[in-house]
């Protein structure tokens, strides 16, 4: 027998919830589909739990650092491995339930626990059920892209998610990838006790940021202990009966007891059985959209990771946003409308807005640039955390800001105001003359921008 519904939602991750939500409050009998766990990568494996990971590696650093507070710690500080896991847990299994739940109560949605599958444009399977829809929302999300290096098959290599699922912290973390989910995972795990070494392919980190962001961010780690092989495109790895062998071009060997492999994610598109549906994608297996959203077939849209319109939880609910204000408000969003913006989360944090410098001065505009280090900011001394810069980037002829970087105590939370006046589309004069409390970071964004230099 097969069941119509108004509207079939294919994953349970940042949008696809939402989306049940404001389809069935308009009336519309929807289905929601999961394979897996609700709430997708962000709750169960993204986020959540590497936030929670992030939390127990700044409290041991504070702890660390106690006696330059003027704190004494009486004994030996330690790390309790089990205990940061079983919190993070607690943070991950706790958010998990609470979606649940309000599924479960959610009227005019019925969830379906399966793997969906496309058997043509109106019909898809789950099992042994088939299921017709007037409209479908795909939001599959994605996971890691696992690079075919000479032997990496023969060892047991870790993902972001395996890695969650550890019982004892490794003696010596290698991590292959330089980029956002290498360094957080670096850096907490040094900070837990592990050895590690991150291994990069490219010269330098995270090589989409300005070069000064990258070389701050790996100055940053390395003052930890962090250590780093930069050009290693060439790698191969065996198991030595202790571990993990790692060979990097013609002789550098490393011998380490675990390897994380963090090279970057892919789309959960290739099992879905789109081509039956006549859904497009592009040559990475992303599914293509319109600035709607909608795929190359009309009735059928894409949300989230599986579209490579963003890789974020936030890029992820925005397009539930443009897709419910476009279907029930009566109100055109598009994608790009979307300002670029995230968070790398090492201590201190790297906020984001906007385009970077590089990019900038590509567009062949006229630039003003300014620049402030985080030891004069008075917040960030008082706290005892002066690492990093701000940087902000304004087109000079019309005064509109282009971009900000803000690697620093609360940046990730500061650049949010920079962001709000891009949004607003008002010159930057919009933040030099606010009042801005103090003593916050945020405080002295408006000095940076009248400390610009023509660039």
């Amino acid at each position: 027998m097969t069941q119509h519904f108004d509207a079939i939602i294919i994953g349970a991750g940042q949008a696809g919830p939402s989306l049940a939500g404001r389809l069935a409050g308009a009336g519309r009998k929807v289905a929601l589909i999961e394979r897996k766990h609700i709430g997708g990568t962000c709750v169960n494996t993204g986020c959540m739990p590497t936030k929670a990971m992030v939390a127990s590696a700044y409290a041991a650093r504070v702890v660390a650092r106690a006696s330059e507070y003027g704190v004494s710690i009486s004994g030996t500080p330690a790390i309790d491995f089990a205990r940061v896991m079983a919190r993070k847990d607690n943070v991950r299994f706790n958010a998990r339930k609470s979606n649940e739940d309000w599924l479960a109560g959610m009227e005019n949605c019925t969830l379906i626990r399966g793997h969906a599958r496309f058997e043509d444009a109106q019909t898809i399977s789950v099992g042994e059920e088939r299921l017709t829809a007037d409209q479908f929302f795909i939001n599959s999300g994605g996971r890691a892209a696992i690079p075919d290096y000479p032997g990496l098959s023969d060892i047991p290599y870790l993902t972001n998610v395996s890695l969650l699922d550890l019982n004892t912290l490794p003696q010596h973390l290698a991590i292959i990838g330089g980029s956002y989910i290498a360094l957080e995972f670096a850096q907490m795990f040094r900070r837990f006790g592990s050895d590690v070494t991150v291994i990069e392919r490219g010269k330098r980190l995270i090589a989409h940021e300005d070069e000064d962001v990258s070389l701050a961010v790996k100055n940053i780690l390395a003052a930890e202990g962090v250590r780093f092989h930069f050009e290693a495109a060439d790698l191969r790895f065996a198991n030595n009966g202790h571990g993990v062998e790692i060979t990097i071009g013609n002789d550098a060997k490393i011998q380490v007891s675990h390897v994380l492999i963090a090279t970057g994610r892919r789309p959960n598109t290739d099992d879905l059985g789109l081509d039956r549906a006549g859904v497009s994608l592009d040559k990475k297996g992303f599914i293509e959209v319109d600035d709607s959203l909608k795929t190359t077939v009309d009735h059928i849209y894409a949300l989230g990771d599986c579209n490579g319109r963003g890789a974020f939880t936030h890029t992820s609910y925005n397009d539930f946003e443009i897709v419910a204000a476009n279907l029930l408000d009566n109100d055109t969003r598009k994608v790009s409308d979307r300002i670029s913006t995230y968070a790398l989360y090492i201590d201190p944090p790297l906020g984001r807005a906007g385009m970077t410098e590089t990019a900038a001065r590509a567009s062949g505009r006229k630039l003003l640039i300014g620049t402030r280090p985080m030891s004069r900011v008075g917040r960030a001394v008082e706290k005892g955390e002066t690492l990093g810069f701000m940087k902000v980037i304004v087109d000079a002829e019309t005064n509109k800001i282009l971009g900000a970087s803000i690697l620093g105590t609360g940046g990730d939370e500061a650049v949010q105001s920079i962001l709000d006046v891009m949004y607003a589309d008002k010159p930057y004069t919009t933040i030099t003359r606010a009042v801005h409390i103090h003593p916050t970071v945020s405080e002295l964004i408006p000095t940076v921008f009248g400390d610009m230099k023509p660039a």
